[in-house]
């Protein structure tokens, strides 16, 4: 007799075996990503508390200004800006203002007793040269004086180029002059004529 056989078209075992995986490993880029959104996170944190204490601060810092603002007197901050500009004001105006006394003093000092002067005047330039130019009448004894007194002006150093024109006689013989010259603006600034005086 022969074997009997029993065979069945329904395999017993599975054709493919199923595998059970291992759990997956983390890879480099997988570390590096969630390194990145921690940082992301915890300096999202940081900055959120960070406005925060900043916000505080500053509120506290509004109310310091305010309390010291209040202990000084409006009014008296007032009146120190006004006695501030007052100042700056009196200021410019001393830095444009010119002396006249010290020409006349530089005049008395070389003219000559046989001359005297009938008219003065003068015309000052505000600009930055700040040229003073004077226009005098005189009168002398003989042309002799009107000379000595021409090489007493080229002698002082303040008066610049000294012009002695229109000469003329007048009736009773003495000579009528015009002059004009310039100044030294260091010797009208009415700043050095204080300080000298001082």
């Amino acid at each position: 007799m022969e074997p009997n056989f029993q065979t069945s078209f329904i395999p017993k075992k599975p054709m493919i075996d199923e595998r059970v995986g291992a759990p997956r490993s983390f890879g480099i880029f997988s570390v590096v990503s969630i390194f990145i959104l921690f940082s992301i996170l915890l300096t999202s944190a940081g900055l959120y508390f960070y406005k925060k204490i900043v916000a505080r601060s500053l509120v506290k810092m509004e109310s310091d200004l305010t309390l010291a603002k209040n202990r000084f007197e409006p009014s008296k901050i007032t009146e120190l800006q006004v006695l501030s500009r007052r100042l700056d004001a009196s200021e410019e105006i001393l830095a444009k203002h010119i002396a006249v006394t010290p020409i006349f003093e530089a005049l008395q000092a070389i003219t000559m007793k046989t001359v005297r002067y009938t008219k003065f005047s003068y015309d000052f330039k505000g600009d930055q040269t700040r040229i003073v130019t004077i226009k005098m009448s005189g009168q002398a004894i003989g042309y002799r004086s009107v000379a000595l007194q021409s090489d007493l002006f080229a002698q002082n150093r303040n008066l610049i180029d000294p012009i002695f024109f229109n000469l003329s006689l007048d009736d009773k013989g003495s000579v009528l002059f015009d002059l004009e010259f310039m100044v030294d603006p260091l010797l009208f600034d009415y700043k050095t004529t204080l300080e000298v005086e001082s």
